[in-house]
């Protein structure tokens, strides 16, 4: 599996400065990635072109060799795809709403019942099943998407900021969940959170202003902290010395 943009340029406004300019940029093929940096860095407009619900303005994105937008509809059955903001319909319940997604994905509707009720299980939410999405909290709707990105056969799983609302149990439960799924599909994280950067990323890719900072190992990350820096706080040190060595280029 090769998830590529190719030189992408996209901005939201034709009088603004594009968001990505000429971005080059290669998901791994295994394991987890976090995908690292501010507000505003252009984390989500980067997922959401690897995601295939937006279109570069220029460049291309390519998935094993293809250009995403001769096979976005083959495509869109092989990804796994958690937006910021869930888009849950109110009037059904959660099983009814993961279900509902497995089966666009390509899976049969007795299939996609049955896959719906692990998916939810696995993120802790059996015993709302049941229950109308509208009832559910907003950490309660981010596992909801959570479980959407589980109830089907993905060969890429992309999770934009997942951790968003969750607290400290529900973020346990979750890497232990993003453990599991990273050890067979490729998974991208991308968060503004560096407590996100578990022990488990196998790579970080850290941007800024639309552009790459860093991308290599967690180790290669982590020794960019400062040297005094104590363990705990080795990732926050790394991510301090990246972005003040960016701004003052």
């Amino acid at each position: 599996m090769t998830l590529l943009l190719d030189r992408v340029t996209f901005g939201y406004h034709r009088w603004v400065r594009p968001v990505l300019n000429r971005l080059t940029y290669e998901v791994p093929g295994q394991g987890l990635t976090i995908l690292l940096g501010p507000n505003g860095a252009g984390k989500s407009t980067t997922m959401a072109l690897l995601a295939g619900t937006i279109e570069p303005k220029a460049g291309r994105v390519r998935f094993s060799g293809s250009d995403l937008t001769s096979a976005s509809r083959e495509y869109r059955r092989h990804v796994a795809w958690l937006p910021q903001r869930v888009p849950t319909s109110r009037q059904l319940t959660a099983r009814e709403y993961v279900a509902y997604v497995a089966w666009l994905k390509g899976e049969s509707r007795a299939r996609a019942w049955e896959r719906a009720a692990a998916a939810l299980d696995r993120v802790g939410l059996a015993e709302q099943a049941g229950r109308k999405t509208a009832g559910l909290s907003g950490g309660q709707l981010r596992r909801v998407g959570i479980a959407c990105a589980l109830a089907h056969d993905a060969r890429v799983v992309l999770l934009d900021e997942p951790t968003a609302g969750l607290d400290p149990h529900q973020r346990t439960v979750f890497r232990d969940v993003l453990r599991e799924i990273a050890a067979k599909t490729p998974v991208l994280m991308s968060t503004h959170d560096v407590a996100d950067l578990a022990d488990e990323a196998d790579t970080v890719t850290l941007m800024d202003r639309g552009h790459i900072l860093h991308h290599g190992g967690t180790r290669s990350f982590l020794d960019h902290a400062h040297p005094e820096a104590v363990p705990a706080r080795r990732a926050e040190s790394a991510y301090s010395v990246l972005m003040r060595l960016d701004g003052a280029r």
